[in-house]
């Protein structure tokens, strides 16, 4: 793979086929390189621990594990985002917060391995997410799978891309990443509602919204963003996750993507995601989908998240 390389931009370990400044909003592509930039070394830099017997397991309380392939993830995402852009600030999974009153503006929203009980377990649904909140709203992001090798690039309401990456453990060979191609969602193929839910997150409240839809085909993932990416390729119609635990280095990407990709993204009661506030929960859960999926299915599932509404 020739052309573009990304030497102009601080980093000459990530190489594009063509300038994706050419297919990026002008005004937003600098960010977005940025965060596709930030997400691909991120994800390199778990790949000499994935499906390692010796990778070194904690937990930051009961049932939330992190791992060392969290931590050199993230060393490498702060290390981008620090020298491309240095007064902003970061709020990330694996790192202490920022000062509240910095993040009202420019947050980058981090997180450095969203499903690490799929890493964990060695299967191939995890993702490395780098997300740009503005005056506390999603707006732009990128996300790595390095199971698929898929790279996600999306401005919220501004247009989404994907674009195959060849990325082998070590610095010494250069990140590839090959022709961005468009996102967007579909129609429903059907009468089945393709659901997608967490693997490895059950939930009583979602068990009951999963009987009470009709005709659904539950289709089980790992990370927010690889639910978020069915959604995008019109592999599922709808996500949902009435859980008040979630937070905003789970959805700022994602949503960045999918919204980019024609989708919608609100809480459970279809109200606006926030970023930047005190608390990081995103308390009342989230709904995505394509938007005749996500109308049809918000009045049941507001209904049955009352009780975290």
């Amino acid at each position: 793979m020739t052309g573009f390389n990304s030497a102009d931009h601080g980093d000459v370990s990530v190489q594009f086929a063509s300038d994706p400044a050419a297919v990026f909003p002008p005004s937003r592509a600098s960010d977005l390189l940025t965060s596709a930039r930030a997400s691909l070394l991120g994800g390199r830099a778990t790949l000499p621990y994935y499906r390692s017997a010796t990778l070194r397991t904690t937990e930051k309380s009961p049932g939330d594990p992190v791992t060392e392939a969290d931590h050199a993830a993230n060393r490498a995402i702060l290390s981008v985002l620090g020298r491309e852009c240095p007064r902003d600030p970061i709020l990330s999974e694996e790192s202490e917060p920022p000062e509240a009153a910095s993040m009202l503006d420019r947050l980058w929203v981090v997180d450095p391995l969203d499903g690490t009980r799929e890493f964990i377990d060695g299967i191939d649904e995890f993702a490395v997410m780098v997300g740009l909140a503005e005056e506390g709203l999603a707006s732009l992001g990128a996300f790595y799978v390095p199971g698929s090798g898929h790279l996600y690039v999306g401005v919220a309401d501004g247009g989404a891309w994907i674009a195959e990456c060849v990325v082998h453990a070590g610095p010494e060979s250069p990140i590839r990443v090959g022709e961005f191609s468009p996102l967007r969602v579909g129609e429903p193929r059907d009468d089945r509602l393709r659901l997608v839910r967490s693997r490895s997150h059950p939930d009583d409240r979602l068990q009951a919204i999963e009987s009470a839809l009709p005709n659904v085909e539950v289709i089980p993932s790992g990370s927010v963003g690889v639910k978020c990416a069915r959604i995008a390729e019109h592999v599922a119609d709808l996500y949902v996750h009435p859980v008040p635990y979630l937070k905003e280095w789970d959805t700022c990407a994602p949503e960045a993507v999918l919204r980019g990709a024609g989708g919608r993204v609100t809480d459970c009661g279809g109200g606006t995601l926030r970023y930047g506030k005190s608390n990081p929960r995103q308390p009342f859960g989230i709904l995505a989908g394509d938007p005749r999926s996500w109308a049809a299915a918000l009045p049941l599932v507001r209904e049955m998240s009352a009780p975290i509404l």
